[in-house]
């Protein structure tokens, strides 16, 4: 299943800087238009995961985390069963590459509390 070791979703400040001696991977993000720090590491299998790397930034990939538990809460998903990953991956897909998969001109997210 996707894989939240991307960062605590309660901040949405920059990025961390990289660790000494490592550049950090910028990709223009599909979510936001822009350039933004990438994701670490394929964060999902197959094509697909190799898509996400690509085209999806840090910040975007920790959207999905939220979004992806509420999916998994709305549809009752169980995170072991075939048929339910199967339904993950369509709405993974969807949320970056669908049909308005881009954020609305202007968007702000939401401030958190803590």
């Amino acid at each position: 299943m996707a894989d939240d070791k991307c960062g605590d979703t309660r901040h949405t400040a920059a990025p961390s800087p990289a660790p000494a001696g490592k550049q950090v991977r910028m990709v223009k993000c599909v979510k936001f238009g822009k350039e933004m720090p990438g994701l670490d590491r394929i964060p999902w299998k197959g094509e697909l995961g190799n898509r996400i790397y690509e085209n999806v930034s840090q910040e975007a990939w920790k959207m999905w985390i939220e979004h992806s538990k509420m999916v998994m809460n709305e549809y009752r998903l169980n995170p072991l069963d075939p048929n339910s990953q199967k339904i993950m991956e369509e709405q993974l897909e969807q949320f970056f590459f669908g049909e308005g998969a881009r954020l609305p001109e202007g968007y702000v997210p939401p401030k958190t509390k803590g």
